[in-house]
């Protein structure tokens, strides 16, 4: 048995929202109460180890994270810089390090940030001639390649756009290097292919790094590969993260074949939602919209499923015991996805199904007549605050006064809709406390656009916000009897932290760093001050 005594513990039980001990026995929270009480009754036998009067608080959740592109990203080309020229000079760096006819690969640009605006396959290819290149954008709904990657994927002038996709091309009809949603997997399916194993090696390196973070959970929307990864890691007991594992839409006659439901599997590994994509993103201008983008009369962006098609597959999958994730930035999305959800509830009535949490991935814009729905039909909230820190210049422009309307967290909790928060990443960092202070100041770590932040009317409270990433997100994976808090009977997955970040000015969450990370009862990481 463990005891952590003299510390200042958030449990998130309002029944006992305050602690100062917690004993923890094998992997649960065993008791938790005031120092006294807690070393009388279970010191005998126990280790008791003197907190010196530091913060714990519950482990995070990363609700919605790619964990085999996050992995695998640490190893590529940050694009994520200030200026296309810098972007350009740190591919030239890998270049020069890079044998002839080896591919590069980057991820993190984002046209938008850019006074220059998008780039071509021409100025890639001035800074590596002799290597195919390929970067995904931030938003992973655009990608960036050089000739000899279009050449390699067969893209040329009389290539047709893909269905659902786009190949941009300039006034002669060329390609200029662009590759809009389906239209990047011409490039991605040429890439060369790391086995399930090198994925596995990746996502060992990236949980030791978002346990630095104090994350001890995430939700994963990526593909088979991650999938057979992680059983890798579980098998030889290395996997240490607790991890909700979305399946694939196009997987989802085989998950039902074999009688796979949503929440099947072990304490680290279960299955989580069917994932499917009602649209693009803000970024290429591929979201969804009910009234065309700023300045662009005839730019709606693309709605990729439409009501019959997402309820055709929300019937399949909640027959089968699935719940629905579905991906939905627009306006326009989210609100064929209300309707289609709407139809599928009516739907688990009438053949007497249980009602599964389904989930809208994002909700970045809603219709403000749209927003009461989800909490009307039981459908939980997946957002992610450091989107709207990155995204606001291009919402502004995009969506101009619309803008009031996106990112809402405030909306969502005034209407008592489930609200969980993560990080998508790698589109943006998993660093929960990043992603903390978005959500509490809605500025920018440098403190743009001000000290109200934007759109302040939708900021939280830090303990709503807190909550997303912990009651909210164990709630959405089915687990809220088990993680989110710090009670009896819980899994013994916690942080502790230096400073306590209630009694910090919200600006300065972002420097916030965990000096220790517990899951399920074992110190997963220490810091030197531990």
């Amino acid at each position: 048995m463990r005891i952590l005594f003299n510390a200042r513990i958030h449990t998130l039980d309002p029944r006992q929202p305050m602690a100062t001990a917690v004993a923890i026995r094998d992997s649960q929270i065993l008791a938790i109460g005031q120092d006294p009480e807690i070393l009388a009754e279970f010191s005998s036998g126990a280790q008791p180890q003197d907190m010196r009067g530091r913060t714990i608080w519950p482990g995070l959740t990363d609700a919605h994270i790619h964990l085999d592109y996050y992995a695998l990203g640490l190893q590529k080309v940050d694009c994520e810089t200030r200026t296309r020229a810098e972007c350009l000079e740190r591919v030239a760096i890998r270049a020069r390090q890079t044998g002839p006819g080896e591919w590069i690969l980057g991820h993190g640009w984002n046209q938008n940030e850019w006074p220059e605006g998008f780039g071509s396959a021409a100025l890639l290819d001035q800074v590596a001639p002799e290597n195919p290149v390929y970067l995904t954008a931030k938003s992973l709904h655009a990608g960036w390649a050089n000739s000899l990657a279009l050449q390699k994927a067969g893209i040329h002038h009389d290539t047709p756009d893909p269905r659902r996709g786009t190949i941009q091309r300039d006034n002669q009809g060329n390609p200029t290097g662009i590759l809009l949603e389906s239209g990047m997997e011409l490039v991605g399916s040429c890439l060369p292919e790391q086995d399930e194993r090198e994925v596995a090696a990746a996502i060992l390196q990236a949980q030791s790094i978002l346990w630095k973070m104090g994350i001890t959970g995430v939700h994963d929307y990526d593909q088979r590969r991650c999938f057979a990864a992680l059983q890798i890691l579980h098998e030889r007991g290395e996997l240490r993260l607790r991890v909700v594992k979305s399946i694939p839409a196009d997987a989802l006659p085989h998950a039902a074949a074999l009688g796979l439901r949503s929440g099947f599997g072990s304490n680290f590994l279960r299955i989580g939602s069917v994932k499917l994509f009602a649209d693009g993103a803000l970024g290429p201008q591929t979201a969804a919209m009910l009234q065309p983008y700023e300045g662009a009369p005839d730019q709606f962006g693309m709605l990729l499923l439409d009501e019959e098609e997402i309820l055709e597959t929300g019937r399949q999958a909640a027959a089968s015991g699935l719940s629905l994730a579905i991906h939905a930035i627009g306006d326009r999305a989210n609100h064929a996805v209300l309707n289609a959800y709407e139809q599928l509830r009516v739907f688990e009535d009438q053949h007497s199904l249980p009602h599964r949490r389904h989930r809208i991935e994002h909700v970045q814009i809603i219709h403000p007549a749209d927003a009461h729905r989800l909490a009307q039909l039981g459908v939980i909230a997946s957002m992610q605050p450091l989107h709207a820190t990155s995204d606001m210049f291009s919402a502004d422009q995009h969506w101009g006064a619309r803008s009031a309307s996106a990112y809402a967290w405030r909306t969502m909790l005034d209407h008592h809709i489930a609200l969980a928060f993560g990080s998508d990443a790698p589109v943006e960092s998993p660093n929960p406390f990043w992603g903390l202070h978005a959500a509490v100041t809605r500025r920018r770590q440098d403190g743009t656009p001000g000290s109200d932040g934007w759109y302040p009317e939708q900021r939280l409270l830090l303990m709503e916000a807190l909550q997303a990433y912990t009651t909210g997100a164990a709630y959405a994976a089915g687990l809220e009897n088990r993680l989110g808090k710090l009670t009896p009977g819980f899994d013994a997955d916690l942080i502790v932290l230096d400073r306590d970040p209630f009694q910090m000015l919200p600006g300065d969450l972002v420097h916030v760093s965990p000096a220790a990370t517990m899951v399920a009862g074992d110190w997963v990481w220490e810091g030197d001050s531990q």
